[in-house]
């Protein structure tokens, strides 16, 4: 990709996921359902996960030697724990339907 076109998708990531962890951050303070608060968990770090990478990204911080089959851990934590709450969400309401 183009330099200027990384850059416009990294501040529309940015900018969106910023609104999400807000939106998230400001429903945790309203609500203590369990289902719930794994989704805001998730969201969180989910934009966690996209600030790691710009700065991975960006050369300001390094992975670090410590790696699982070839993948650094903190690279594969901060894309699988976003999923494991949602999935955990999405349990946890599926048990509150029946």
């Amino acid at each position: 990709m183009e330099q200027n076109t990384m850059i416009i998708l990294y501040i529309v990531k940015l900018v969106l996921g910023g609104i999400c962890a807000f939106l998230a951050i400001m429903l945790w303070s309203k609500t203590r359902d369990p289902a719930w608060m794994s989704l805001v968990a998730g969201a969180i770090t989910s934009y966690a996960g996209l600030m790691f990478n710009l700065m991975l990204d960006l050369g300001i911080i390094t992975t670090g030697a410590l790696s699982f089959f070839g993948i650094p851990v903190s690279v594969l934590a901060f894309t699988a724990v976003p999923s494991l709450f949602y999935i955990l969400a999405f349990i946890l309401m599926l048990i509150r339907s029946r």
